[in-house]
């Protein structure tokens, strides 16, 4: 059987529009002979007083679109605005934690939702070693694990994502990238399926 084809989605968890675009894109394996490999990239946003007045109104222009994007669906998202700029260094190596440990999908699910509704912080380690610990069965993984392994490997693994991020010209989030071909929003996400579909991998 001919190995799956690969479509890379660069996230971060503080994207309100990278987390409208996680439940379709946790489908998309299941509608196309697709491997969807979830590549962490840290947003670097500037906090209030550094960014113009047209930025201030962009930012919240955002924040208003992405809830009438989470409003429509048939489980609303709520999309909190954050009340501060965020480092989600220590979530996203929990999610390369995730990912070597085969609970991703669940511990996505928990801090999207945590952080958009204001109930977890994604800039400490010991509160994403807590969510963690909440979700992660009994075996290999724990929140102290997490802890110990975020400042050895995880670095290095935090690192290799950035330097890849880097040679895709990465900009934003979410991208997801098929044939080296670009698609920057959830919005983009029909035509991606549409080259998936011309690709011949709709199952």
């Amino acid at each position: 059987m001919p190995a799956r084809e690969t479509v890379k989605l660069y996230f971060d968890y503080k994207s309100p529009f990278a987390y409208l675009a996680k439940d379709p894109a946790f489908e998309l394996p299941e509608l196309y002979d697709v491997e969807l490999r979830w590549i962490p990239y840290l947003l670097r946003i500037k906090g209030k007083g550094e960014r113009s007045i047209a930025s201030e109104w962009k930012a919240k222009y955002s924040y208003m679109d992405a809830r009438r994007w989470a409003n429509q669906r048939a489980t609303p998202l709520v999309i909190k605005g954050p009340l501060k700029v965020y480092d989600s260094t220590p979530a996203l190596v929990g999610g390369l934690y995730a990912q070597r440990h085969g609970f991703f999908r669940p511990y996505t699910d928990l801090v999207y939702r945590r952080f958009f509704e204001r109930e977890l912080e994604i800039d400490r380690p010991e509160d994403v070693a807590r969510a963690i610990d909440a979700i992660a069965e009994r075996g290999s993984a724990s929140g102290a694990g997490y802890l110990a392994w975020a400042t050895g490997e995880g670095e290095a693994a935090i690192a290799a994502c950035v330097e890849e991020a880097q040679s895709d010209h990465v900009f934003g989030v979410p991208l997801f990238f098929f044939r080296g071909e670009p698609f920057w929003g959830h919005d983009r996400m029909p035509l991606l399926e549409e080259r998936l579909t011309a690709a011949g991998l709709r199952r």
